[in-house]
Protein backbone atom coordinates (compact mmCIF):
# COMPACT_ATOMS: atom_id res chain seq x y z
CA UNK A 1 0.00 0.00 0.00
CA UNK A 2 2.94 2.38 0.80
CA UNK A 3 3.96 1.83 -2.39
CA UNK A 4 1.33 1.69 -4.81
CA UNK A 5 -1.78 3.42 -2.91
CA UNK A 6 0.01 5.93 -0.97
CA UNK A 7 1.93 8.28 -4.75
CA UNK A 8 -1.52 8.26 -5.70
CA UNK A 9 -3.41 10.30 -2.90
CA UNK A 10 -0.18 11.67 -1.54
CA UNK A 11 -1.39 15.48 -1.27
CA UNK A 12 1.37 17.90 -2.48
CA UNK A 13 0.37 21.12 -0.78
CA UNK A 14 0.03 23.91 -3.05
CA UNK A 15 0.10 27.23 -1.68
CA UNK A 16 -3.23 29.37 -1.61
CA UNK A 17 -5.05 26.27 -3.61
CA UNK A 18 -8.35 25.60 -3.07
CA UNK A 19 -8.26 22.26 -1.28
CA UNK A 20 -11.22 20.92 -2.88
CA UNK A 21 -8.71 20.49 -5.97
CA UNK A 22 -6.97 18.05 -4.28
CA UNK A 23 -10.02 15.42 -5.01
CA UNK A 24 -10.49 16.96 -8.36
CA UNK A 25 -12.97 18.86 -10.00
CA UNK A 26 -16.47 19.55 -8.86
CA UNK A 27 -15.94 16.29 -6.62
CA UNK A 28 -16.21 17.41 -3.19
CA UNK A 29 -18.60 20.10 -1.97
CA UNK A 30 -16.12 20.91 1.39
CA UNK A 31 -13.21 19.85 3.18
CA UNK A 32 -12.50 18.21 6.43
CA UNK A 33 -9.10 18.12 8.11
CA UNK A 34 -7.88 15.83 10.62
CA UNK A 35 -4.33 16.32 12.61
CA UNK A 36 -3.01 13.15 13.39
CA UNK A 37 -5.27 10.33 12.72
CA UNK A 38 -3.61 7.45 14.71
CA UNK A 39 -4.81 4.70 13.21
CA UNK A 40 -7.36 5.70 10.90
CA UNK A 41 -10.61 4.25 11.98
CA UNK A 42 -12.49 7.73 12.41
CA UNK A 43 -11.09 8.86 9.35
CA UNK A 44 -12.13 6.11 7.31
CA UNK A 45 -15.13 6.19 8.78
CA UNK A 46 -16.01 9.74 8.62
CA UNK A 47 -15.03 9.32 4.67
CA UNK A 48 -16.98 6.28 4.06
CA UNK A 49 -20.60 8.54 5.61
CA UNK A 50 -19.82 11.47 3.82
CA UNK A 51 -18.53 11.13 0.09
CA UNK A 52 -19.21 14.14 -0.90
CA UNK A 53 -16.64 15.28 1.55
CA UNK A 54 -13.16 15.38 0.70
CA UNK A 55 -10.78 14.60 3.69
CA UNK A 56 -7.58 15.30 4.22
CA UNK A 57 -5.43 13.17 6.72
CA UNK A 58 -2.12 14.36 8.30
CA UNK A 59 -0.15 11.72 10.51
CA UNK A 60 3.82 11.75 11.08
CA UNK A 61 4.03 8.14 11.51
CA UNK A 62 3.98 5.39 9.02
CA UNK A 63 2.94 3.12 11.12
CA UNK A 64 -0.58 4.37 11.06
CA UNK A 65 -0.24 5.54 7.67
CA UNK A 66 0.15 2.18 6.41
CA UNK A 67 -2.91 1.22 8.30
CA UNK A 68 -5.46 3.81 7.14
CA UNK A 69 -3.95 2.67 3.62
CA UNK A 70 -5.26 -0.34 4.31
CA UNK A 71 -9.29 0.29 5.04
CA UNK A 72 -9.12 3.04 2.08
CA UNK A 73 -8.31 0.01 0.00
CA UNK A 74 -10.73 -2.05 1.34
CA UNK A 75 -13.65 0.62 1.22
CA UNK A 76 -12.51 1.77 -1.66
CA UNK A 77 -12.60 5.74 -0.46
CA UNK A 78 -11.71 7.92 -3.30
CA UNK A 79 -12.40 10.98 -0.72
CA UNK A 80 -9.24 10.93 1.29
CA UNK A 81 -5.72 12.55 0.70
CA UNK A 82 -3.07 11.83 2.64
CA UNK A 83 -0.25 13.87 4.25
CA UNK A 84 2.41 12.47 6.33
CA UNK A 85 4.59 14.80 8.00
CA UNK A 86 3.93 17.99 10.22
CA UNK A 87 0.37 19.01 10.34
CA UNK A 88 1.18 22.85 10.16
CA UNK A 89 2.72 22.69 7.15
CA UNK A 90 -0.88 22.27 5.38
CA UNK A 91 -2.06 24.68 7.32
CA UNK A 92 0.13 27.32 6.33
CA UNK A 93 -1.09 26.49 2.71
CA UNK A 94 -4.53 27.10 2.82
CA UNK A 95 -6.57 30.12 1.82
CA UNK A 96 -8.73 31.67 4.40
CA UNK A 97 -11.86 30.22 5.57
CA UNK A 98 -10.94 27.17 3.47
CA UNK A 99 -12.28 24.17 5.84
CA UNK A 100 -15.60 22.93 6.88
CA UNK A 101 -14.47 21.27 10.36
CA UNK A 102 -11.13 20.68 11.41
CA UNK A 103 -10.57 16.94 14.28
CA UNK A 104 -8.38 16.95 16.88
CA UNK A 105 -8.35 13.45 18.43
CA UNK A 106 -6.62 12.37 21.29
CA UNK A 107 -3.41 14.44 20.20
CA UNK A 108 -0.30 13.24 22.47
CA UNK A 109 -1.08 15.21 25.88
CA UNK A 110 3.12 15.52 26.04
CA UNK A 111 2.58 15.43 29.99
CA UNK A 112 5.61 16.38 31.90
CA UNK A 113 5.71 20.19 31.68
CA UNK A 114 9.14 20.65 30.09
CA UNK A 115 7.84 19.04 26.90
CA UNK A 116 3.87 21.44 26.72
CA UNK A 117 5.68 23.44 24.26
CA UNK A 118 5.07 20.53 22.11
CA UNK A 119 1.41 20.05 22.40
CA UNK A 120 -0.28 20.53 19.24
CA UNK A 121 -3.57 23.22 21.16
CA UNK A 122 -1.38 26.13 21.17
CA UNK A 123 -2.03 29.61 20.65
CA UNK A 124 0.17 29.60 17.45
CA UNK A 125 -2.04 26.48 16.16
CA UNK A 126 -5.51 28.22 17.07
CA UNK A 127 -4.09 31.41 15.01
CA UNK A 128 -3.62 29.23 12.16
CA UNK A 129 -6.80 27.10 12.53
CA UNK A 130 -8.81 30.39 13.03
CA UNK A 131 -7.83 32.09 9.47
CA UNK A 132 -8.23 28.40 7.68
CA UNK A 133 -11.73 27.17 9.29
CA UNK A 134 -14.53 29.20 7.65
CA UNK A 135 -17.66 31.17 10.24
CA UNK A 136 -19.89 28.57 11.40
CA UNK A 137 -17.76 25.32 10.93
CA UNK A 138 -16.74 22.90 13.76
CA UNK A 139 -13.60 21.87 15.42
CA UNK A 140 -13.48 18.76 17.42
CA UNK A 141 -11.14 17.72 19.86
CA UNK A 142 -11.35 14.77 22.13
CA UNK A 143 -8.56 14.08 25.48
CA UNK A 144 -8.46 10.77 27.97
CA UNK A 145 -5.41 13.38 30.05
CA UNK A 146 -7.36 15.44 32.48
CA UNK A 147 -4.68 18.23 32.59
CA UNK A 148 -4.43 18.12 28.61
CA UNK A 149 -8.32 19.40 28.96
CA UNK A 150 -7.98 21.87 30.88
CA UNK A 151 -5.02 23.06 28.91
CA UNK A 152 -7.09 23.09 25.66
CA UNK A 153 -10.25 24.63 27.01
CA UNK A 154 -8.08 27.49 28.43
CA UNK A 155 -6.79 27.99 24.92
CA UNK A 156 -9.90 27.71 22.90
CA UNK A 157 -11.64 29.71 24.99
CA UNK A 158 -9.17 32.70 25.89
CA UNK A 159 -8.72 32.56 22.13
CA UNK A 160 -12.27 33.64 21.74
CA UNK A 161 -12.53 32.36 17.82
CA UNK A 162 -13.88 29.21 18.53
CA UNK A 163 -16.99 29.28 20.70
CA UNK A 164 -17.80 25.94 23.43
CA UNK A 165 -20.94 24.57 21.77
CA UNK A 166 -21.37 22.53 25.42
CA UNK A 167 -24.28 23.61 27.34
CA UNK A 168 -23.71 20.87 30.68
CA UNK A 169 -21.98 18.11 31.43
CA UNK A 170 -23.60 15.28 29.30
CA UNK A 171 -22.28 17.67 26.01
CA UNK A 172 -18.72 16.63 26.69
CA UNK A 173 -19.09 13.50 28.47
CA UNK A 174 -20.72 11.85 25.65
CA UNK A 175 -19.20 10.99 22.17
CA UNK A 176 -21.91 11.91 19.44
CA UNK A 177 -23.74 9.80 16.94
CA UNK A 178 -21.49 10.78 13.91
CA UNK A 179 -18.08 11.04 16.17
CA UNK A 180 -16.94 7.36 15.38
CA UNK A 181 -14.69 5.60 18.07
CA UNK A 182 -11.06 5.43 17.69
CA UNK A 183 -8.64 2.28 18.92
CA UNK A 184 -7.07 4.87 21.27
CA UNK A 185 -10.22 5.71 22.70
CA UNK A 186 -11.17 1.93 23.48
CA UNK A 187 -8.28 1.55 25.01
CA UNK A 188 -8.18 4.53 26.97
CA UNK A 189 -12.08 3.33 28.16
CA UNK A 190 -10.82 -0.24 29.07
CA UNK A 191 -8.36 1.39 31.18
CA UNK A 192 -10.86 3.33 33.57
CA UNK A 193 -9.99 7.13 31.86
CA UNK A 194 -13.02 8.87 31.16
CA UNK A 195 -12.97 10.46 27.96
CA UNK A 196 -13.60 14.30 26.38
CA UNK A 197 -15.69 14.95 24.13
CA UNK A 198 -14.99 18.74 23.01
CA UNK A 199 -17.20 20.93 20.07
CA UNK A 200 -16.06 24.52 19.28
CA UNK A 201 -17.96 26.64 16.51
CA UNK A 202 -16.43 29.20 14.37
CA UNK A 203 -17.34 32.33 15.87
Amino acid sequence: MLDTLLPRINLTPEPGSDPKLYFGPKTVRDVWLEIGFGAGEHLADQAASNPDIGFIGVEPYIAGMAKLLVKIAAQDLANVRLYQSDAREVIETLPEAALGRVFLLFPDPWPKKRHHKRRIVSVRMMDALARVVRPGAELRFATDDPGYLVWALERFIAHGSFRWLAQGPPDWRTRPEDWPETRYEAKAKASGRPCAYLRFVRR
